[in-house]
């Protein structure tokens, strides 16, 4: 079990997901908690990248309820038609949006946020839960992103 995290001193993402990505394998290998599998994902991302806001929605109730997340207070439940969280549910793809002010219907939890990712999770192939992340920079995600991103939730799947 990972207790501490081995971050390259680099700028370059791909670099940095290729030494988190197996980290976070061996971090929930064989832990069945999800709650705790979550909050240790939000705070390894948050920790190797220093993003705005890391966090988790997960679906209930025909809404997407907060799960554990890093950074400031955040919006509590998401409606399935609402924001980047919503779309994403209902598409069932990751959302990379480079400038949410030009995202209809964005909600903007905190005025902070400039651009974000949102990130699906797939349990017995439904939408289970989406992965959020927001920058406070422009334009701050990119393929690979995405990429890195989408493998970390595929290893979170398999917990599921």
């Amino acid at each position: 079990m990972a207790e501490t995290l081995s971050i390259p001193t680099t700028t370059d993402r791909k670099e940095i997901y290729d030494t988190l990505i197996p980290q976070i394998a061996s971090l929930i290998d064989g832990e069945t908690d999800l709650i705790a599998n979550l909050a240790n994902i939000a705070g390894a991302l948050k920790q190797a990248f220093d993003f705005f806001w890391v966090g988790f929605y997960l679906t209930k109730n025909n809404q997407l309820v907060l799960g554990p997340f890093q950074g400031p207070i955040a919006c509590t439940r998401i409606d399935f038609d609402k924001g980047v969280c919503g779309y994403c549910y209902r598409t069932q793809v990751t959302v990379l949006v480079p400038d949410v002010e030009q995202f209809p219907g964005h909600i903007a939890c905190s005025s902070d946020s400039k651009s974000e990712i949102v990130v699906p999770i797939f349990k017995d192939g439904q939408v289970f839960s989406v992965l959020d992340v927001d920058s406070d920079q422009l334009n701050d995600f990119s393929e690979v992103d995405k990429e890195g991103l989408e493998q970390i939730m595929r290893l979170l799947e398999k917990t599921l």
